[in-house]
C-alpha cells in the first residue's frame, strides 16, 4: 500500500509499505480520508525524533472496518464495514486516570501524560490501511470520513478544552477563542451548540475571522485590536473563558491581559509562547486574581463521543481541503505555509 512517511528527521516521503498485520483485539481500518495537523509538521521537523523512523504520519484518521482481529466481538457494534473514526489517545485502560475516564492523561505516559498517538509513535492513518486497537475506534454511521476524520483532534480538542471551563460559560459570559485556524473554527462552533456564551474570535487573517463569523462567532477581531475591544465589551473585567489554539508568546500575552478574575484560560496551542503570571499584587494587569490556566492535551473517548454526535445532528462541521495520499508532502508544505484553510485531508 502507498503510505506518507516521515523516513528520517525532517524528510516525508510516499513510499510502498506492506499492508499492517493485525493482532488479537486489533482492527484493520481502511482509511477514507486523513486529516493533516501542525503536529505532523512539528514532528516533521524534528532534528531528533523522540520515535523510530520511517513512521506513517497521521493522527486524524478516519474510514471502514476491514478487518477484525482474534476476540473482536462484532456484537459489540464495530464489524467489517462499520464506519468509524479513531481516538488518537492509545491509553491503557486500567490506571486510575483511564478509570476515571480521563484517558488522554494516561498514567502508563508517565509524567509526559501522553498517551500512544498514532502517527507519533506507532504507525498512522496517512496510508491506505491502519491497524488500530479496537477499543480506539468510535463508529460515524453514515458521516463522510473525509469530513469526519478531522473530529479525532481539530474537534475533540476543542471540545475537551470547553469542557473543561463548563462552570465558566453561562449564558452571561464571554467567550474569546484565539486564533480561528483548524482548531479554533470548530471551538466556535461547539461553543455556539452547547453554550449561550457570547463568542469573540480573534486571528491575524480576514479570511479566518470570516470564517468565524459564518460558524457562529458574534465579534471578529484583528490580534492587534483585540485587547482594547475586549476589555471594552466587559467593562474591563475581561473574558470570561480564553481557549488559545496558538500558544504563540503574543497569544499567551493577550490571554494573560484578557482573561477576567475568576475566568478560564485554556492553553492548547504549542508555538512556545510562556504566560507571564507572577506572584505580585493584583493592579488590574497582568494575570487576575482567581484566574485559572490550564494546558489541555487532545481530549477522551467521552469528547470525542460528544464531538461525533454533534457532527452527526449537523451542529459543527469542519472546513476541509481534498488531496490525493499521493500528494501528502505537498499538502504538508502547503499546511506549514499558513496556505490551508481549514483543515486538509488526504483521500487515499
Amino acid at each position: 500500500m502507498k503510505a506518507v512517511r516521515l523516513v528520517a528527521p525532517t524528510v516525508v516521503e510516499v513510499t510502498d509499505v506492506p499492508v499492517p498485520e493485525i493482532g488479537p483485539g486489533d482492527v484493520l481500518v481502511r482509511v477514507g480520508g486523513a486529516g493533516l495537523c501542525h503536529s505532523d509538521v512539528h514532528a516533521a521537523h524534528m532534528p531528533e525524533l523522540p520515535f523510530p523512523t520511517p513512521l506513517t504520519l497521521g493522527h486524524e484518521i478516519a474510514g471502514t472496518v476491514a478487518a477484525l482481529g482474534s476476540g473482536v466481538d462484532p456484537a459489540a457494534g464495530i464489524g467489517e464495514g462499520t464506519a468509524v473514526v479513531v481516538h488518537l489517545c492509545w491509553s491503557c485502560g486500567v490506571c486510575r486516570a483511564c478509570a476515571a475516564g480521563e484517558d488522554n492523561v494516561c498514567e502508563a505516559a508517565g509524567r509526559m501524560a501522553q498517551p500512544l498517538c498514532p502517527g507519533l509513535g506507532p504507525d498512522g492513518g496517512m496510508a491506505e490501511y491502519v491497524r488500530v486497537p479496537a477499543r480506539h475506534v468510535v463508529p460515524i454511521g453514515d458521516l463522510d470520513p473525509v469530513l469526519a476524520a478531522p473530529l479525532a483532534d481539530a474537534g475533540m480538542t476543542p471540545m475537551h478544552a470547553i469542557r473543561s471551563a463548563q462552570d465558566r460559560l453561562g449564558s452571561d459570559a464571554t467567550a474569546l477563542v484565539i486564533g480561528v485556524g483548524g482548531l479554533g473554527h470548530v471551538a466556535v462552533q461547539i461553543l455556539r451548540a452547547t453554550t449561550a456564551a457570547r463568542i469573540v474570535a480573534v486571528d491575524v487573517r480576514e479570511d479566518r475571522l470570516e470564517a468565524a463569523v459564518r460558524h457562529g462567532a458574534d465579534i471578529a477581531l484583528l490580534a492587534d485590536e483585540a485587547l482594547e475591544a475586549v476589555l471594552g465589551l466587559t467593562a474591563g473585567r475581561g473574558a470570561d473563558t480564553v481557549l488559545d489554539f496558538a500558544g504563540s508568546q503574543s497569544s499567551v500575552d493577550l490571554a494573560v491581559e484578557a482573561v477576567a478574575p475568576n475566568g478560564a484560560y485554556r492553553l492548547v496551542g504549542i508555538l512556545g509562547g510562556a504566560p507571564r503570571i507572577v506572584a505580585a499584587p493584583s493592579l488590574g494587569t497582568g494575570w487576575p486574581w482567581g484566574a485559572s490556566l490550564r494546558r489541555t492535551y487532545g481530549g477522551t473517548r467521552s469528547d470525542l463521543i460528544a464531538t461525533v454526535a454533534l457532527a452527526q445532528r449537523g451542529r459543527i462541521s469542519v472546513d476541509v481541503e481534498r488531496y490525493p495520499l499521493t500528494e501528502g508532502p505537498a499538502a504538508l508544505a502547503r499546511l506549514e505555509a499558513g496556505e490551508v484553510a481549514g483543515r486538509a485531508v488526504l483521500v487515499p
